[in-house]
């Protein structure tokens, strides 16, 4: 189900939220678990059932780790080491394996029989299940926890459920940890200033996602129609931007909503993007985008791999495996690895050569970014190897054959969208946001947001169906 859909807004939410809100507090978490399933089961009514299947064989696991044995007091820790250890293990071959098989079999497979020249491992051409990486990595870091032993307050299973299937954030983040929602778990206090604050939130992600993702996303689509190796130069980079655009606004609109949602439940969902596109390195990009999976990266395998402590050749191949491992959480393609080897080669050079000066010459550093950043989501964007040299080769002014779309159609397309482009600058600076949480308890702001909540309706409705772009990863 889709946060900006007719049956999400006018029939589940009004009807969770009454129901959710008359219960007994005692029982939210129980009909928070039975919403979130419902919620998933009206996209992936057979995955529900892997859902549950993985939320009950974890719990069972982490239970596992903090299960006493009787034994003698000699004998005593050395078992439960050993327990520990076994359970923790058996959850993550459990959790990467089921990963694995629904998501990268089939590209694994093809390399191998392409290296072999014959099909010996078969395909198994699964449906990839909504959120499987998001909910996946939530569960990883819930074993990890317990395992390290820095869980505080341990689930019950109705809480554990909950935490794993939450709806407002359970296909596309943010990645939580058990520790940021635990308190809350047990016991939270629903005001109506939370809902009032958790809806307006929620008009301004919608409006980001329909108004401004989806528009611009047309252009992007409209381009690529045209074929990748039959554009000028400019229209090449109009139509980068343009899906810079979209998967931004795209994104961060579906965390707005996550986080308008988890405050009308009781939740301080934790906040994904902060302004990344006025970076002034890619250090900086990535320390502004998609927050919650870089810091799930950092503290579960850059860290334990031992991070910058023991040296430049370690760090950097610290930083290989993270970017590569990156690369593919997002897609089984070799332009997702490409993508996340992009991004270790950029971020290896500023760390080690021209980081700090660009952060110091501001202007260089936003001209920079602003550069290099278009052409990092081409990459993202286009699995076919083919086309995405071709598409590179246009923004490079290089091209194999006969210019189909060229400056003429690029004006036409800067007259179209003129409008929204500046629009999307404009939401991809620090002031919109600003502006908001300055304002946002005047009437005014209500009226603006009521506007954007009613005019996202309507393109909704006329529009054709434009599901969340990080969806599928």
């Amino acid at each position: 189900m889709l946060f900006s859909s007719v049956g999400f807004l006018f029939r589940f939410l009004p009807v969770f939220m009454m129901i959710y809100l008359i219960v007994p507090a005692k029982y939210r978490n129980i009909i928070l678990v039975a919403g979130s399933l419902i919620f998933y089961g009206v996209g992936e009514p057979y995955f529900v059932l892997l859902l549950i299947f993985s939320v009950l064989v974890n719990y069972g696991l982490a239970e596992y780790m903090f299960w006493e044995p009787e034994a003698p007091q000699n004998d005593r820790k050395k078992k439960a080491d050993r327990r520990r250890q076994g359970a923790f293990i058996a959850a993550l071959i459990f959790d990467l394996g089921f990963l694995f098989v629904f998501k990268y079999w089939d590209f694994a497979a093809s390399n191998v029989n392409g290296l072999l020249g014959r099909e010996y491992v078969p395909l198994l051409s699964l449906a990839l299940p909504l959120g499987i990486s998001f909910y996946t990595f939530q569960m990883i870091s819930y074993q990890i926890d317990c395992y390290k032993g820095t869980i505080k307050q341990r689930a019950d299973l109705t809480g554990f459920a909950a935490y794993v299937s939450m709806f407002p954030q359970l296909i596309a983040g943010p990645i939580v940890r058990y520790e940021e929602i635990a308190d809350r778990m047990q016991k939270r206090k629903i005001r109506v200033r939370d809902i009032e604050n958790g809806l307006k939130l929620f008009a301004a992600g919608l409006g980001l996602k329909v108004l401004l993702a989806n528009q611009i996303g047309t252009l992007w689509n409209t381009i690529m129609t045209a074929g990748a190796g039959n554009l000028h130069i400019s229209v090449a980079w109009l139509g980068a931007i343009a899906y810079s655009f979209q998967i931004y606004f795209d994104f961060w609109g579906y965390s707005v909503m996550a986080m308008g949602l988890g405050k009308m439940l009781g939740f301080r969902i934790p906040r994904n993007f902060d302004d990344p596109y006025a970076s002034k390195s890619i250090s900086e990009f990535w320390r502004r985008w998609h927050m919650t999976l870089g810091r799930w990266f950092k503290e579960y395998v850059y860290i334990p791999m031992g991070g910058n402590r023991n040296g430049a050749l370690r760090t950097i191949c610290n930083l290989f495996v993270v970017w590569s491992l990156t690369g593919l959480w997002h897609g089984a393609s070799w332009n997702f690895v490409l993508w996340g080897i992009l991004f270790f080669v950029l971020l290896t050079m500023e760390k080690r050569s021209f980081g700090k000066w660009l952060e110091q010459t501001k202007l260089l550093g936003h001209v920079y970014t602003l550069v290099l950043i278009p052409i990092t989501w081409v990459i993202f964007a286009i699995t076919d190897v083919r086309q995405l040299g071709a598409y590179l080769g246009n923004m490079a002014g290089v091209h194999s054959g006969e210019i189909m779309v060229g400056v003429s159609q690029c004006m036409r397309y800067l007259r179209e969208y003129g409008i929204l482009l500046i629009a999307c600058v404009l939401f991809a600076t620090p002031y919109p946001r600003k502006w908001y949480y300055k304002w946002k308890d005047r009437w005014f702001t209500v009226l603006i947001l009521l506007v954007i909540f009613w005019f996202s309706v309507h393109e909704i409705i006329v529009g054709s169906n434009n599901p969340f772009l990080y969806f599928r990863f």
